[in-house]
């Protein structure tokens, strides 16, 4: 059967309502007389294009409008990491504030954001564009940038720049220390539309799902958050950046080879929970 969203193949069909059980919005019912799924009025309009329906179906038995099941690679438990794995892989990460002067590859730089791209927005919005800062120069003139907006925060705001320590970080620079961008060959900026309201968890979100591809892939990444300061308040900065009209850094990120390695977990305080 056929209609405007999906398509059913009736001989695959199960008739099990697993499709409607997790669609989000609820746009899926069982048809009454034989419980072929079928979208409820306007569903197409209302749909996230999340995928979820034809993702969980055992059977390949419905494809979407945009979206057919041999498209999509299959899940392979051999692949995914235990409960003891993901968290030694989690609490391993660290912050690299700390570089080599090698360059990351355009290709592995591309398969971070790759990676990135799946991570969730809310009503599967994904408004997350992304800025490489890849040449290493360019990244050490935005530092620059960075520097000079410190300075005029200085000097106009100084309560401000004392409880940021901007003076020490000025000093670095004029010292020759790059504590801004600390040397890294290259920053990640990801930026969406500010009038949107899930802009910013989705970028704070992608940036994170980009901040473990690094390390799952051997580089080493920290969250720039001066520079994404920055990127927002000081002119010059975000004419060198040059991002679309209306959009807004919401993070950026260091990305290169790390120079050290770290050897064990260092210690966290205790997660404070109430239970209710």
């Amino acid at each position: 059967m056929m209609n405007t969203l999906f398509e059913i193949d009736v001989e695959k069909c199960k008739r099990d309502g697993t499709c409607a059980a997790v669609c989000p919005l609820k746009l899926i019912t069982l048809r009454d007389e034989d419980s072929i799924p079928v979208p409820i009025e306007r569903a197409e309009k209302q749909c996230i294009r999340c995928g979820h329906c034809a993702a969980v179906c055992p059977f390949g038995a419905l494809s979407l409008n945009f979206m057919k099941p041999e498209q999509c690679l299959p899940v392979d438990p051999k692949l995914l990491p235990s409960a003891d794995q993901a968290r030694h892989f989690l609490t391993a990460r660290r912050s690299i504030r700390t570089y080599r002067k090698q360059p990351v590859d355009r290709e592995a730089i591309a398969a971070m954001i790759d990676t990135a791209r799946y991570a969730p927005s809310a009503v599967n919005a994904q408004p997350v564009k992304w800025l490489v800062i890849e040449d290493a120069g360019e990244v050490r003139r935005l530092a620059g940038l960075v520097i000079d907006w410190m300075r005029q925060v200085v000097t106009e705001d100084p309560e401000l720049a004392k409880g940021l320590n901007m003076k020490r970080f000025v000093a670095a620079w004029d010292n020759g220390e790059d504590r801004i961008c600390r040397g890294a060959p290259h920053v990640i900026v990801a930026h969406a539309d500010g009038a949107l309201a899930v802009s910013q968890s989705s970028c704070t979100i992608a940036l994170t799902y980009l901040e473990l591809a690094a390390f799952a892939a051997g580089f080493g990444a920290c969250w720039a958050g001066f520079f994404t300061r920055a990127a927002n308040l000081y002119p010059p900065m975000i004419e060198a950046l040059g991002l679309p009209d209306g959009h807004q850094a919401f993070g950026a990120m260091l990305v290169g080879y790390p120079k050290h390695r770290y050897r064990c977990i260092p210690l966290r305080k205790k997660a404070s929970v109430t239970w209710r």
